[in-house]
């Protein structure tokens, strides 16, 4: 097999073509198809569901499967990416989880409600495997390319993630959309088909597109994990396999991860600026993600759809419209920063955030909805492109940035596990348009934090 140069061209394609493989699985399974599918499974939307014990709501159960999944990342993140990198061979535990995640994504197909623990199961695979394979698949990127190539490359990840996943989902929705083009069998029984009855005739049909949208859904799943694992085996074959050190893995090396984020607490707490920025985006984050990862099921449950069809193929062009303006909002943000400066700029989107939690309460139509879909887009670019490059921004100077870029990482990741449990909470107490209402006050309360953000360095 050839080795490739840190630098080269082709070894920093291969890299940001792994986006393009696992970019669908956010897309498809976590922002749209899924959550539609899911919903299908429950005549009733108020229809409790009975899993480990407990009876609870359909949207709470995801919720806190969703929050395991993201606690169980952040603890095994820093011990596995330190492994990794102690033995050198990064590239095993990324097929790994690249693997396993594909795998639970095929299994979706057999997701019901008769076996909802292995279900849920598939469903945790999946997430897991995607969350998983992107802890070592940005610690490749110093590896393959030089400082001052990473931005670039980073951008070209990126940029092919949202290609193939668009181009994935549209094919998706054309096969929930018009299922008898892809061989779905969408007939009506003879004695109705003969019947006369324009009524009947018209119902039966709509019932039999339905079953076959789902069926088509079910196939979409196989389509994503076959993708991803298939269109990961180019970066697979290009990335080195790491620098192996040669030395058995010890007790040391397991808590060296948990050691450098120790470490970089106690740097945090020399760096005041730093420190009350990390506390803002930690808890204005928690809200945002949270959002991103419930939104369509609150679409799906709280909105007035004309039809099971119009439900589907709305909340599919929903999450486009997010995708495509949630680009045009990294740009406007980026230039709002360069006149205005970070903070500022990000109060004035947490501001919005803070005014859409109203807005969704009180929505419930689909035009009303997708103006939501269209500001969300509009601010969800813009914080999460900011809000990482503010951090950066503000670090020290230090030759560690991996360290601190783990410690932000695993916040996220906590933040996200302690939103989803509160709107889990809120939800199961009263219903989703308390729960999006509820996480008002963290937006709140991160603009409070973000004001107390020194605009020079201070220590």
């Amino acid at each position: 097999m050839t080795t490739f140069q840190k630098g080269s061209k082709k070894l920093i394609n291969a890299w940001a073509f792994y986006d393009w493989a696992n970019s669908v699985y956010t897309l498809t399974i976590a922002s749209s198809i899924f959550p539609i599918f899911y919903s299908t499974l429950f005549t009733d939307k108020n229809e409790l569901v009975s899993a480990f014990g407990f009876e609870m709501k359909q949207t709470v159960l995801i919720s806190v499967i969703t929050a395991f999944t993201f606690l169980v990342v952040a603890v095994s993140s820093p011990i596995l990416s330190g492994v990794a990198d102690y033995v050198g061979n990064k590239k095993s535990f990324m097929k790994f989880f690249c693997y396993m995640g594909g795998l639970g994504c095929m299994g979706l197909y057999w997701f019901n409600l008769d076996l909802i623990h292995t279900s849920l199961l598939f469903y945790f695979m999946g997430l897991l495997g995607y969350w998983g394979s992107l802890v070592f698949y940005n610690s490749y990127l110093p590896d393959i390319a030089f400082e001052e190539q990473q931005d670039a490359a980073s951008a070209k990840g990126f940029s092919l993630g949202y290609i193939g996943s668009v181009l994935l989902l549209l094919l998706n929705l054309g096969m929930v959309m018009f299922p008898e083009y892809f061989g779905f069998d969408v007939s009506i029984s003879e004695d109705i088909a003969k019947s006369g009855n324009e009524l009947a005739i018209s119902e039966a049909t709509e019932t039999a597109k339905n079953i076959a949208a789902v069926k088509a859904m079910k196939i979409s799943f196989i389509t994503v994990g076959l993708w991803w694992i298939g269109f990961s085996q180019y970066t697979f074959y290009v990335l080195p396999k790491g620098v192996s050190s040669g030395h058995k893995v010890t007790k040391e090396v397991l808590l060296n991860g948990f050691r450098e984020l120790k470490a970089v607490w106690q740097d945090l707490k020399r760096n005041l600026r730093l420190k009350r920025y990390l506390n803002a985006f930690f808890v204005f984050s928690m809200a945002v993600q949270t959002i991103m990862l419930m939104a369509v099921y609150f679409g799906e449950k709280e909105i007035l759809w004309g039809s099971d069809n119009e439900k589907t193929v709305g909340l599919i062009v929903s999450i486009l419209v997010i995708q495509l303006v949630a680009i045009l909002g990294a740009i406007f943000t980026s230039r709002a920063s360069a006149k205005y400066g970070n903070i500022k700029t990000l109060i004035g989107v947490n501001t919005i955030w803070m005014l859409v939690c109203i807005y969704a309460y009180f929505m419930e139509t689909p035009m009303q909805f997708y103006i939501a879909a269209g500001i969300v887009g509009l601010v969800m670019g813009g914080v999460q492109s900011l809000g990482r490059s503010t951090y950066s921004k503000f670090l020290p100077e230090t030759e560690d940035t991996t360290s601190y870029f783990s410690f932000y990482d695993v916040a996220e990741k906590i933040g996200i596990v302690i939103g989803m449990l509160i709107f889990a909470i809120v939800d199961q107490i009263s219903s989703m348009r308390y729960a999006i209402l509820f996480l008002f006050m963290f937006f709140l309360v991160g603009i409070i934090m973000l004001f107390r953000v020194p605009e020079n360095k201070t220590n």
